[in-house]
């Protein structure tokens, strides 16, 4: 695990890494892009060996250019890879914390075994003092493993849909902690059939980068969030790229009650 710059969550765990949505702002491509590789047979290689998804029971070594030797994070670039020897990782962690569940990829993918998903929430039951938060633009898949009694409804565990455009589908379950990540957000949100109404929190973020065709929100698009947040009692969460846009302070809620650095609404 990591410790994370990512405002709202404390540290970010990877058992999983790579996704084939192939969105064209994603940073964590980029990112695996940047550090994959591993040691083959005295060269750096990409190469992914197997066809398909890939299971690691130990890391792969990489040689950094200062010559030290290093764990290899993202040996197959962002090729779905399951690191099976992170799983044990939140139990080195003894302090409750926020932990963000693969950040850099969708484990919720339609590409990912079941038996992947099952390993990770078993792992999350092994450290339950921690708060695991998912994320996926494949909501449809809660519903799948609720179905197969594989999706666990537990209160510290939150299922979370990242979305763009309220066009987007997301997730909201009566027996489940639900959030909606709206980042980067790329259109307006309007104030009558806003889906937002139906789940616990609001993660609001502006596209950061250099990407050509970049959108930069306006504050008209926030305010209206804000409003139907509001009428419906939800917590919001600005992360810092929207400082631009909204001016300070942020809002920054949480819906467990953290302190933070919120106004009114």
């Amino acid at each position: 695990m990591n410790k994370t710059k990512i405002e709202c969550f404390d540290y970010t765990w990877n058992p999983v890494t790579g996704c084939l949505h192939d969105c064209p702002y994603c940073y964590a491509r980029k990112q695996a892009r940047r550090f994959h590789g591993y040691e083959l047979e005295g060269e750096t290689t990409c190469f992914n060996p197997y066809d398909g998804p890939v299971e690691l029971e130990k890391p792969l070594s990489k040689i950094t250019r200062d010559g030290k030797v290093v764990a290899a994070p993202y040996p197959y670039g962002f090729d779905p890879t399951f690191h099976r020897y992170r799983l044990n990782e939140p139990q080195s962690v003894k302090e409750p914390k926020n932990i963000f569940v693969c950040s850099m990829a969708d484990l919720f993918g339609d590409w990912v075994p079941d038996e992947w998903i099952d390993a990770v929430f078993v792992a999350c039951e092994a450290a339950p003092w921690h708060r695991y938060l998912f994320l996926t633009k494949n909501p449809a898949r809660y519903t799948e493993l609720a179905e197969k009694k594989i999706l666990p409804e537990a209160d510290n565990l939150w299922y979370g849909s990242t979305v763009t455009t309220q066009e987007e589908r997301l997730w909201w379950s009566d027996r489940n902690n639900t959030f909606v990540s709206i980042e980067p957000i790329m259109r307006p949100f309007d104030k009558i059939n806003n889906p937002i109404k139906t789940v616990d929190w609001v993660i609001i973020d502006a596209e950061t980068g250099n990407r050509k065709g970049k959108v930069r929100p306006e504050r008209a698009w926030i305010e209206n969030i804000l409003e139907t947040a509001s009428g419906s009692g939800i917590p919001v969460f600005m992360k810092n790229s929207l400082a631009d846009v909204w001016g300070e302070p942020l809002i920054q809620e949480f819906p467990w009650g953290e302190a933070n650095n919120a106004e009114e609404i």
